[in-house]
């Protein structure tokens, strides 16, 4: 059975700020959570430009996440086959990723996304026809909630509290309750999640699961992406872009993969192609080393 949830992520940040900040977290997230045979690989990253989206980046990734696998699934299949394809197509303010499983080969997620500068009150932000809103759930994602179900344990995650946290840079913070309602800037990101698993015996209870981590992976990301204010504020778009095409290089040698990776920049200026992720690779200094998150 298809379901379709659109959460609603609230930031206290501008469209262009948020622009930057959701490109400098995903870096930080995927480099801190792969190694050990584990995390991303990014095999393509390039401009694209087609009818539905007008111009943008296109990327596609593996996630190697075995050890993220729930245990009752390996009743079923073997978590060894369990990678997820991910393909992405990024022209802010409007964003589109498919992930499938190559061994589950009918099942299909989707995530929509559009960035509004509003406090999550656009009744219809993707247009849905009625027949799609009679389906559609909508939950509400307040990063400045420290409540945590099992999924937020499994994605991880430092412990974050922004009910405490002030941003030296910007002013901005801490988040008390009701913070949405008042705050200024403010925008929103709509997340529509489309999944189906139509596996009988176990298909409805890996699309809650899906949904589950789906939901902690926004909120808990969300939640760094404002706590690190002070260490993306005042980078451009330009700036985060050639660190993500550094960190896709790091990514693949961290895995230990020969992946070609082709890079280049929506101008159409090359980053460079890695032919082996065994040669070194400089990390920009402005990305910390320490901390796999969708667009």
């Amino acid at each position: 059975m298809v379901q379709i949830v659109e959460f609603r992520v609230i930031m206290p940040l501008l469209l262009e700020e948020y622009r930057v900040a959701q490109m400098y977290m995903v870096n930080k997230i995927q480099e801190q959570q792969t190694g050990g045979g584990e995390g991303v690989e990014v095999l393509i990253n390039k401009p694209f430009e087609n009818e539905e989206f007008g111009r943008g980046q296109y990327t596609s990734k593996i996630y190697h996440l075995q050890s993220k696998i729930p245990s009752w699934l390996s009743a079923f299949v073997s978590t060894k086959f369990m990678y997820i394809e991910e393909e992405a197509w990024n022209a802010f303010p409007k964003c589109k990723t498919v992930l499938k499983c190559p061994y589950l080969n009918r099942f299909k997620l989707t995530i929509e996304t559009i960035h509004v500068a509003d406090n999550g009150n656009t009744v219809n932000a993707h247009n849905l026809d009625k027949d799609a809103l009679a389906l559609r759930k909508v939950e509400y994602l307040d990063i400045a909630s420290n409540v945590k179900d099992y999924w937020n344990y499994v994605i991880g995650g430092p412990e974050i509290d922004l009910t405490k946290f002030k941003s030296e840079i910007t002013g901005r913070g801490p988040l008390a309750p009701g913070w949405q309602a008042a705050c200024d800037p403010v925008m929103t990101a709509y997340k529509l999640v489309t999944v189906d698993v139509p596996y009988w015996g176990f298909g409805y209870r890996l699309e809650q699961a899906l949904l589950g981590a789906e939901r902690a992976l926004f909120l808990e990301s969300h939640k760094q992406c404002f706590h690190w204010i002070d260490e993306w504020f005042g980078l451009t778009y330009e700036d985060v872009r050639r660190m993500e095409m550094e960190n896709d290089l790091a990514l693949n040698q961290k895995l230990g993969k020969l992946t070609i990776v082709s890079n280049a920049c929506e101008n159409g200026s090359s980053a460079g192609i890695a032919e082996s992720a065994s040669e070194p690779v400089k990390k920009d200094a402005s990305l910390p080393s320490s901390v796999s998150v969708r667009s």
